[in-house]
């Protein structure tokens, strides 16, 4: 039921030129919110600038490639790609010698990331249909795995981290950005679908998300940022609000619940044999 929700929620942002919102109406966020949303979570305007209209849809909690530091002819994946703007930046920086697979479970978004890659022309960048939790690609074959808010949105977030363990090459690197909470959250926000979707409910904590990269087989786990969301940025925030409203929870609440809840930048490495 969870994933069903989640792939409901994300096709429906796909089938939107523009919205940050996967529960909320389409016009919660414009191009220039999203573009500032961005930019609050780490992106430089050229960077914003530099991908095909489409493929930022303000949807991340960070910007793991800032400290990823991806070399010329690196092989990425991207877990949960959306449509497509973090491999579309991955892409600049590893050149034509390298490549870029974003993964998505949802064929909508699957499907504007092909679309945003024939119009930017794109040539080393390719997208599939798959699950984080079964990823389709091979063993061994990638250099570096990015992920932008999308693994809290995963029911089984070992797994996840077991599969990346598997298809990195020895010495392999997983550069992650992710929302992970401090404190557990109540029973009614954990229990409901919309917070789920809107990256809340499925967050895991934070000794716990460290716990099950290292149980994967990764070392040298760490966080490397870590950011708490201010209190007013999250009673502002459209689908914060949504969930604040059909859950009837005060803004005091709100604003004690923030203080719970971080972007963490985490990575790790495979050893090498």
């Amino acid at each position: 039921m969870l994933r069903r929700a989640v792939r409901k929620g994300y096709a429906k942002v796909a089938k939107q030129e523009t919205s940050c919102c996967t529960q909320a109406s389409s016009t919660c966020c414009t191009k220039s919110t999203i573009a500032e949303i961005s930019k609050r979570i780490g992106y430089s305007q050229q960077e914003i600038e530099s991908v095909p209209e489409g493929a930022n849809l303000g949807l991340g909690c960070g910007n793991p490639l800032a400290l990823a530091s991806l070399e010329p002819g690196e092989v990425v994946l991207d877990l949960g790609s959306g449509a497509g703007f973090d491999c579309f930046l991955a892409a600049k920086r590893v050149g034509k010698n390298g490549r870029v697979i974003g993964v998505d479970m949802t064929p909508e978004m699957v499907d504007k990331a092909r679309a945003n890659a024939r119009r930017g022309k794109y040539a080393n960048v390719e997208f599939r249909l798959g699950e984080i939790e079964n990823l389709p690609v091979a063993d061994n074959t990638i250099d570096v795995i990015i992920s932008n808010c999308a693994i809290n949105l995963s029911p089984d977030k070992g797994r996840v981290f077991q599969e990346a363990f598997r298809v990195l090459k020895p010495g392999g690197r997983i550069m992650i950005s992710d929302i992970v909470l401090t404190k557990q959250l109540p029973d009614h926000i954990k229990k409901d679908i919309q917070a789920y979707v809107g990256c809340l409910s499925g967050a895991e904590l934070k000794r716990r998300y460290l716990k099950l990269i290292e149980d994967a087989g990764f070392s040298q786990v760490k966080i490397l940022e870590e950011t708490h969301f201010p209190a007013e940025g999250v009673i502002n925030d459209q689908t914060a609000r949504a969930i604040t409203k059909k859950l009837k929870i005060s803004r005091q609440e709100v604003a004690k619940l923030a203080s719970t809840v971080a972007s963490v930048k985490v990575s790790g490495i495979k050893p090498k044999l």
